[in-house]
């Protein structure tokens, strides 16, 4: 079975500035420098008084590094796994609340190895614990300063993100609507509609009646769901069958098809997808008495499969390949995380449509 994979798939590739960059330590060192200074000023003038806060430089870029890589691997973290488009509180929440904790931790941590060590004085069984939980405060304010940067960036990226692909769903959704409507108002279906109906008229009123009321609804159809995103499964089986029935009365006993959809069955499809999968197979088919085309819709496990015999036509030329498909297979891309799959073993061509839900 060959799956069609989304042409949009994220980038985990971890950014390179805080992969422990030269981008990543200048800005640590910035930090550690100006935390240093905003306590000691006088220090800075001169090479003893340096001397006195190198100590708590190392300190102030450790904690700094240690709380910006701890940031940026929790936003990557829930990047993947909470996006801020689908869950935009529960997000924030859990973001800040787990970068806070981590941030208490790792501050509590340094403080205390870096007591233990500059001051040889103080053992474990001498550091007054509690005390130095007071001396996290001004790194619990500073990972609360990078935490508000880091998620205010991280909901702007999405939020531009979700706008591009909604731009894009909106290209390929009126790309296809005019597809659809130059298909169905091209001079060649114009053409067999007119023709099969000019040969009723005189033969069988009544079948001449029918036709005019089937092409009537098909065209309804195009231009009522031309602005949406996404139709209810009955509609768009509804269209189908209408236009099956409009072909139908063209080939006669050269096609025949089934569609087997409860009436219970819920969903939603992108607009005309049925009408683009219906045409492949009457168009790259042979539909004849002798070699009848044979249709089967129907609904398996929350997905809509449309399944065709394979007796494929001699190409012609100009005529497209797999355009309709594509067409399909990007808006799955655009709408959600599920893709559309093709099946195809010599006799059958099979496509599987996810029926979606409506946000």
């Amino acid at each position: 079975m060959k799956q069609m994979i989304g042409s949009g798939l994220k980038d985990n590739t971890p950014n390179k500035f805080w992969n422990f960059s030269p981008g990543f330590i200048g800005v640590n060192l910035v930090i550690s420098f100006v935390l240093a200074f905003s306590f000691c000023p006088a220090c800075f003038t001169s090479v003893e008084g340096f001397k006195k806060i190198w100590d708590s430089l190392l300190l102030t870029f450790l904690l700094s590094s240690a709380l910006s890589y701890g940031g940026s691997v929790a936003e990557d973290y829930f990047d993947k796994r909470m996006p801020w488009i689908h869950f935009p509180a529960k997000r924030l929440v859990f973001e800040t609340v787990a970068y806070m904790v981590y941030a208490f931790c790792v501050s509590y941590a340094l403080i205390v190895i870096f007591v233990v060590w500059i001051r040889p004085r103080y053992t474990l069984e001498t550091l007054p614990w509690k005390l130095l939980v007071q001396d996290t405060k001004l790194p619990m304010i500073l990972a609360f300063i990078i935490s508000a940067i880091l998620i205010s960036r991280s909901f702007l990226v999405e939020w531009r993100k979700a706008a591009i692909e909604a731009e894009q769903l909106k290209t390929e959704r009126y790309a296809q609507q005019y597809q659809s409507l130059k298909d169905q108002l091209n001079p060649h279906f114009l053409f067999n509609s007119l023709n099969v109906l000019s040969n009723l008229v005189y033969d069988n009123p009544d079948t001449a009646a029918k036709f005019i009321s089937q092409l009537s609804k098909i065209y309804r159809y195009v231009l009522d769901v031309q602005h949406e995103e996404l139709v209810p499964l009955a509609k768009e089986s509804e269209f189908a069958e209408n236009y099956l029935a409009l072909q139908k009365i063209r080939f006669e006993e050269g096609l025949q098809y089934t569609i087997s959809i409860d009436k219970d069955a819920t969903g939603f499809l992108p607009p005309l997808s049925l009408q683009l999968l219906l045409e492949n197979a009457i168009k790259h088919n042979v539909a004849s008495k002798a070699n009848p085309l044979k249709v089967d819709i129907f609904v398996k496990d929350d997905v809509l499969v449309v399944k065709n015999n394979l007796q494929s036509k001699s190409s012609m030329p100009g005529e497209s390949a797999g355009i309709g498909l594509a067409n399909i297979h990007k808006r799955y891309a655009l709408l959600s995380n599920q893709n559309m799959m093709v099946k195809e073993d010599g006799a059958y061509f099979e496509v599987s449509l996810p029926l979606l839900k409506m946000n």
